[in-house]
């Protein structure tokens, strides 16, 4: 199979039946072996009713159905592991996401040996004050701690060769990191395309300016996952060592010096009423809570098991 796209979506029966229409004739002029994934993260609308419509008239469609509503990342993390196509394309049922670019898309993948490339929706027709510049700012962060010099992380719109898709896991608010995730698991050539972006047809947003801020925070965590979280006792070891060496070189010090002026009859006051005993045992216990959260962490990473952190309600052709 060449192509698998991957659609999640959330209240958007009006979009569904445009949507297919325009990705199959895209498809079927460029004769394209192809399947249709539709994951509907719980919607309260006709959503899943559209696309079992669909499923009946055109065998390539698929579709899962979340018992409720778990969030965009958790629909891709779905729609990933059921893709058969050598090129997976995800993008948003809302329509503003163009299909007409997945065959540059695919030759990017297929002919230039990318192994993902992420859209960049250059000129927006977003609102300004609530998308467009916070977005500015999040792509800005992102490059920075990242290293990945794309203009547009959070572009629903990406294509990926197969073995990307089935390396990286994706979950929480992950979605926006997806090539992050994707060069932590070694893939390297990592490139984006300037795409066309439409306007929003039918509904309303789904993403409020709390995104940002959950974004920001995502960014904290992936970026200390990057660099610890296969090895979490590097940092926490390494810091708790530190601050009980430092705790207990501080102690040894305070207690050397009572006794020296013990021993010489000088005046003293007791170890208790001096503020830097507390400061040492203070760093001495913080540094034992590190080193041991270090520890649980490495246990932990040997131990756990993949975990599904969705509940599926119904599948179409699967």
């Amino acid at each position: 199979m060449d192509i698998s796209v991957v659609i999640p979506l959330l209240n958007e029966e009006e979009s569904l039946q445009e949507l297919y229409d325009w990705i199959a004739k895209i498809m079927q002029s460029n004769r394209y072996l192809y399947e249709i994934i539709f994951i509907d993260d719980g919607s309260t609308d006709n959503s899943w009713n559209v696309i079992k419509e669909l499923s009946k008239k055109h065998t390539e469609i698929k579709g899962i159905r979340f018992q409720k509503n778990y969030g965009k990342s958790q629909a891709l993390d779905a729609g990933f592991e059921l893709a058969k196509g050598n090129v997976v394309i995800t993008m948003d049922a809302d329509l503003q996401d163009n299909p007409e670019e997945i065959p540059a898309l695919y030759n990017l993948i297929t002919k230039d040996n990318f192994d993902l490339i992420s859209g960049w929706k250059k000129k927006r027709y977003d609102n300004i004050i609530t998308k467009n510049i916070p977005s500015k700012l999040f792509n800005a962060a992102a490059r920075k701690t990242s290293g990945l010099k794309l203009h547009d992380f959070n572009c629903g719109l990406k294509a990926y060769k197969n073995e990307v898709v089935k390396a990286v896991k994706v979950s929480g608010e992950m979605h926006r990191y997806i090539p992050v995730l994707a060069k932590n698991e070694g893939f390297s050539n990592i490139g984006e395309k300037v795409v066309q972006h439409q306007a929003r047809k039918y509904g309303e947003t789904k993403f409020g300016i709390d995104r940002f801020v959950n974004g920001f925070l995502d960014l904290i965590t992936i970026s200390f996952l990057s660099k610890f979280g296969k090895r979490p006792m590097h940092f926490f070891g390494l810091w708790g060592s530190f601050m009980f060496l430092f705790g207990t070189s501080l102690a040894f010090y305070i207690g050397a010096y009572k006794l020296y002026k013990v021993y010489y009859g000088i005046k003293t006051i007791l170890v208790t009423d001096n503020p830097w005993f507390y400061i040492a045992l203070t760093s001495m216990i913080l540094g034992t809570l590190l080193f041991l959260a270090g520890f649980i962490g490495e246990l932990i990473i040997k131990t756990k098991n993949d975990e599904k952190h969705y509940n599926i309600k119904e599948k179409l052709n699967i």
